[in-house]
């Protein structure tokens, strides 16, 4: 069977403030839910990293730069032979006043070592060595109707 699959092009970021090792989450109440780091998807005609601004700008009411790369995840769908990427940031630079929730949901800085202890979203807890330690700089993953989800980092 032929499929025209597509690419989903997505980010996200750590916003880290050094100077109280708190790190921003949003509880997120979408497609998907629980604690994670902010992001969004691209718009066309938009580069990674200027949409990963825009994003934390609208869903955080924070100004960012100097971001740095940590990884990327990479879904893949078995079945229909989709592709999900996320661009994975972190940046210690921001101006700005936090807003308290958007309609993705609330937003919230957290103790940085209290990350693996919050509800986060599923799959969030593994992801946080990519963001965190420098440990792994791609997740990739395959899913399908047949199978449970496997992701492999490295």
């Amino acid at each position: 069977m032929f499929y025209l699959s597509t690419v989903k092009l997505t980010n996200m970021c750590m916003i880290y403030d050094p100077e109280t090792d708190r790190v921003v989450v949003q509880d997120r109440i979408k497609s998907w839910t629980g604690l994670a780091f902010p992001g969004g998807h691209l718009e066309d005609g938009e580069s990674i990293i200027d949409s990963t601004i825009r994003e934390i700008r609208e869903e955080t009411g924070l100004e960012i730069s100097n971001l740095e790369l940590c990884g990327i995840v990479y879904w893949f769908n078995e079945d229909t032979k989709d592709k999900y990427l996320v661009f994975s940031y972190r940046t210690s630079s921001f101006t700005g006043q936090l807003l308290e929730q958007t309609a993705e949901g609330k937003l919230y800085w957290v103790n940085k070592d209290e990350l693996p202890f919050l509800p986060l979203a599923e799959g969030m807890k593994e992801r946080l060595p990519l963001f965190l330690e420098n440990k792994y700089s791609e997740g990739f993953g395959t899913h399908s109707q047949s199978r449970k989800s496997e992701m492999k980092w490295q």
